[in-house]
């Protein structure tokens, strides 16, 4: 294959870095990119790595800002959660990295896309179809999928052996093999001694957020999050007297408070899309704070019913970003019905952050869009012009289907439990 370019997507950690080498032994020229999603990493350590290992060029790209905007706002504005419990981090970072990839591959005339995502996961479906929807004619090097890389390696010990035995420099070592991902939403850690779901992730893993019943703070701390249209449009510090407008700073901020407290922090069993359990541990500080300040918002300032609506087509999107249908009809769809329901979401939240949680403890509705809670109407002290006498029609008409039951299959009977 002398002279066929492949884009790689390279991160500089074990899976990637060996399957450079692996690359380069047959004969490919190599283009790595690293997307800079806000991950800790030393770029040019990585760069350097990569160019000794035989890399023709790294391009490093800087995607922090789109990823906030496009992605992660986009996430909070629609209230995207995964099985009730995971803040999708990795999956919105996919499409994010995936755009950087296929420009390089377009700039370069590359037919080909390397990725090292384990043929058992998520994101080799996340990478592909998002790649597909980008660069339809592009071709696919999945080396997890590869049956002479399979035949050679099993898994992530095998691959520190030929990283020791090639000069690679990684980071994983056999007393500490889990896999981590980071991104400036999350990191996530999986594999190794957390694939049995009934250890205990070792206190050393979290790298985001401080142990909270140890290190945070024991005073509470608040902090006042503002949204139009449900999207975050500053937060105000005001224990510090300090505002934070853009996304980027606002998610940085709080990452550093809420990591502070220990927030956002979840060791979970979730679902796959290939059909397979995993255990993921992650942290999402920022994140959890914004999702349950939106959340709140949106219970007071959305009608019923198209609050329902809209978590309904919330949980589709979820499904369709953690699958890897972020560029799909469907999702394009759901996004921009949702948009239409968050243009009521527009206020305040005061939040409280403490030791291992957050909760919203106060919000206001902006006045120039008015407000369904109408405070009189639900005064315990005055009608407000609420019939009482009404209530008795509406329990008698919502009791006729009780009371038919009952006619023709008798009283229904309360069980007691057998002692």
């Amino acid at each position: 294959m002398t002279g066929e370019t492949v884009i790689l997507a390279y991160s500089g950690g074990l899976d990637t870095s060996c399957i450079l080498k692996w690359l380069l032994d047959k004969q490919y020229d190599v283009i790595c990119v690293l997307a800079d999603v806000g991950q800790k990493e030393d770029f040019a350590a990585a760069e350097k790595k990569a160019l000794k290992i035989g890399a023709k060029k790294v391009i490093v790209v800087d995607a922090k800002q789109s990823f906030v905007e496009d992605y992660i706002w986009p996430a909070i504005q629609m209230g995207l959660i995964y099985e009730e419990r995971y803040l999708l981090g990795t999956s919105l970072a996919r499409p994010c990295i995936s755009v950087a990839l296929m420009e390089v591959a377009r700039q370069y005339d590359a037919k080909y896309l390397a990725h090292g995502a384990t043929g058992k996961g998520n994101d080799q479906v996340r990478f592909e179809l998002c790649a597909y929807a980008l660069k339809p004619d592009l071709k696919i090097i999945a080396p997890w999928r590869d049956e002479a890389f399979c035949r050679r390696f099993q898994g992530r010990q095998d691959l520190i052996v030929y990283a020791q035995a090639n000069g690679i420099e990684v980071s994983a070592k056999p007393s500490t093999p889990w896999s981590t991902d980071a991104n400036i939403l999350h990191i996530s850690y999986e594999s190794g001694v957390l694939e049995n779901p009934n250890t205990v992730a070792p206190a050393s893993l979290y790298e985001m957020t401080v142990d909270p019943l140890v290190n945070a703070p024991r005073e509470p701390v608040r902090v006042v999050i503002h949204f139009e249209h449900g999207l975050p449009t500053r937060v105000e510090d005001p224990a510090n007297k300090c505002v934070y407008r853009t996304p980027l700073e606002m998610l940085k901020f709080l990452n550093d408070v809420g990591g502070s407290y220990g927030i956002g922090r979840i060791d979970i069993v979730e679902n796959r899309y290939v059909g397979l359990k995993s255990r993921g541990v992650y942290e999402t500080p920022g994140g959890t704070i914004l999702y349950t300040a939106h959340q709140d918002l949106e219970v007071f300032t959305l009608d019923r019913e198209v609050l329902r609506t809209k978590q309904v087509l919330r949980d589709r999107m979820s499904d369709y970003v953690y699958n890897g249908f972020w560029l799909s009809p469907e999702a394009i769809y759901a996004q921009r019905c949702i948009a239409l329901a968050e243009q009521r979401v527009c206020g305040q939240v005061t939040m409280e952050l403490a030791p291992g949680y957050c909760r919203a403890i106060a919000r206001k509705a902006s006045e120039a869009d008015g407000a369904l809670y109408n405070e009189q109407l639900v005064s315990m002290d005055v009608h407000g012009g609420y019939v009482p006498q009404d209530a008795g029609g509406f329990i008698a008409i919502n009791a006729v289907r009780i009371r038919e039951h009952v006619r023709a299959f008798g009283p229904y009977e309360v069980a007691k439990q057998t002692k």
